[in-house]
């Protein structure tokens, strides 16, 4: 009798060290909570694997998340909801830039905040990016003008 209370214990414990690691790992990776953001999109040709969820960063601080992603049937480009902090109001010549973490990293946008004194409101749209280009299309365009290529 006394071995199954030791295990029943035991087992309580191990319980109990779990969800507090899932605490900690729901509160660390900011999952299921939008902050209180504001959503501004931005049009891109290709966004190259941006996903729902990645980060949104200024000067590599995270300030938001990608919180959709869409085509636009009739222009056919690739709309993307971005969900801010409520605290960062971006100037309007903003541009939004999508990057890459490294060679096998994931993908996130990168925004670089202009000059302008005007501001995009909640809704608005950054009408400055860059779209993605990957490293295969970046390899051809040096091989293109090391062997002396014309445009």
């Amino acid at each position: 009798m006394r071995r199954s209370i030791v295990e029943t214990l035991l087992g309580g414990l191990v319980l109990a060290i779990a969800a507090v690691f899932l605490v900690f790992a729901l509160r660390t990776a900011e999952v299921g909570s939008s902050g209180g953001g504001y959503p501004v999109t931005a049009r891109f040709l290709s966004i190259g694997g941006l996903e729902v969820g990645s980060d949104v960063r200024i000067s590599g601080v995270k300030v938001g998340t990608v919180i959709e992603r869409r085509l636009d049937l009739t222009a056919f480009e690739a709309v993307v909801t971005l969900s801010l902090s409520p605290d960062v109001r971006l100037p309007a010549d903003t541009t939004a830039i999508i990057t890459s973490d490294g060679l096998i990293g994931g993908k996130y946008l990168r925004l670089v905040p202009g000059i302008a004194g005007e501001r995009i409101p909640p809704g608005g749209a950054i009408a400055n990016v860059r779209d993605y280009k990957a490293l295969e299309d970046t390899v051809s365009e040096i091989i293109f003008l090391v062997t002396g290529g014309e445009k």
